[in-house]
């Protein structure tokens, strides 16, 4: 017990350390992917802490199984360097024994990963979506410059001749006001300040001492001048302003693997519907009978125009089958789609296992335990298996390839190659020299070695 409480501590830290490594990357990636969707909206913090929370889900479900990768290699590949796994092995305990602490750490790990895949990959999913959405909607904070024209609020164009951007007052204010189609209303003041309502979605103009000039278009010669001491002036400010939205619709990667079948079982029961449909069709027109049926009874009613008639009918099945035919694969596509997804929330967890059992070996194999070995080597194999899962996942949308096989084909594959290294490890059969891997890495890396 002794022993695999050391082994699993071994785990621990690398396993945490290259979880937080990976996360940065990929927020970093993500970030600077975003950074023009974002930059210059004038966002609050919530708004962008909100942001980086939603992204957390997919990045967490990448993550966790490279992480268990790269902690395997660097907590075994330690144990190898420093003759522990040798000593181990001349006490009578085999590498199967070894492995069997992280094993049943990573069965765990699976377990909490396919409960997050299902309970709240999918809602951070969703409130992603929507919040992309409220984002790409908001136009930058209206901006005002001295003795330029400014359109950005709809049917108005303001002018201001000077003004202090740190109290928001202007001087010499000009205004066309072009929100009623019916008039024109120019409007002019010596000064005023500019501030949002309180529910942030009205622009408030506060207008001392100036002139409202208003023409009325519908009436010929009708022009009015009106002198205020104080006016105001209420524009539309939603777009200035964060505003949450909210949406219902929820495409696969915003659903559960049980709300996804529920899916597929009501598109199974309209493609059995629409091939009985189909089946029916055909056998009412282009079998032999049918066929000898129909062209008897235009005899008899008129042989004149047999030939027309056939024709038209024929047509007319035609088409009926080519719609029934067609709704048939789109469903079956959808269909696919959603099955594709859902063995897709347990081929990522089952992942963590897979890479355990080629982990082990491979890090007893190198005997190297420093964080940049460990690293290129499980970039190396995630590489090799997101190239499988994403492959089978295209196959499979397209009906090439059953969904079962193009998501677990990957988890299939390496799995075996895990069984076998850790056969042959165990055996003492088999070494890898992967020592031109030092030269690849940065000397920052290769002193990462106190994670263990």
């Amino acid at each position: 017990m002794i022993l695999f409480k050391y082994i699993l501590r071994n785990h621990a830290a690398p396993f945490f350390f290259s979880s937080f490594v990976l996360i940065g990357i990929f927020l970093m990636q993500f970030l600077m992917k975003a950074a023009d969707k974002i930059i210059g909206k004038g966002l609050d913090t919530w708004v962008i802490v909100k942001l980086v929370a939603y992204n957390l889900g997919w990045i967490v479900v990448l993550v966790i199984p490279m992480a268990v990768l790269v902690a395997t290699l660097m907590a075994f590949g330690s144990m190898a360097q420093n003759n522990e796994v040798a000593i181990m092995k001349s006490s009578g305990i085999s590498l199967y024994k070894m492995m069997l602490p992280p094993l049943l750490a990573s069965v765990f790990i699976s377990y909490l990963l396919i409960e997050f895949n299902n309970r709240v990959y999918p809602d951070t999913n969703h409130e992603l979506k929507i919040l992309m959405q409220d984002i790409s909607r908001k136009k930058p904070t209206l901006s005002l410059v001295p003795g330029v024209f400014s359109s950005e609020v709809p049917g108005y164009a303001i002018l201001a001749r000077d003004m202090d951007p740190l109290s928001n007052r202007l001087f010499h204010v000009t205004i066309y006001d072009n929100s009623n189609s019916k008039q024109n209303n120019i409007i002019t003041a010596k000064e005023g300040n500019i501030y949002f309502n309180y529910g942030q979605k009205k622009l408030i103009l506060n207008l001392k001492d100036g002139e409202i000039h208003n023409y009325d278009i519908t009436k010929k010669q009708s022009y009015t001048k009106i002198d205020f001491e104080r006016h105001k002036i209420a524009m539309p400010g939603e777009q200035f302003t964060f505003q949450k939205g909210s949406s219902s619709y929820r495409s696969d990667r915003e659903m559960s693997a049980q709300q996804m079948q529920v899916e597929v079982d009501t598109i199974q029961a309209v493609v059995d519907r629409k091939i009985g449909l189909f089946n029916t069709e055909f056998n009412r027109y282009f079998t032999i009978d049918s066929l000898q049926n129909r062209t008897k009874n235009k005899i008899a009613r008129s042989s004149q125009n047999l030939f027309i008639r056939v024709r038209d009918n024929l047509t007319f099945a035609e088409n009926s089958l080519k719609r029934n035919a067609r709704t048939i694969t789109q469903n079956l596509i959808s269909k696919n789609n959603y099955l594709v997804e859902i063995h897709k929330k347990y081929t990522l967890p089952v992942a963590c296992i897979v890479f355990i059992l080629i982990g082990a070996p491979l890090g007893t194999m190198t005997r190297k335990s420093g964080f940049g070995p460990a690293a290129v080597i499980s970039l190396i194999f995630f590489i090799i298996y997101w190239a499988f899962l994403i492959g089978g996942e295209k196959l499979a949308d397209r009906g090439l390839m059953t969904p079962f096989w193009g998501m677990w084909s990957a988890n299939i594959c390496l799995g075996m190659l895990g069984v076998y290294l850790t056969v042959k490890s165990a055996q003492e059969k088999i070494t890898f020299d992967f020592s031109f891997i030092s030269r690849l890495i940065p000397k920052k890396l290769k002193n990462l070695n106190s994670y263990k």
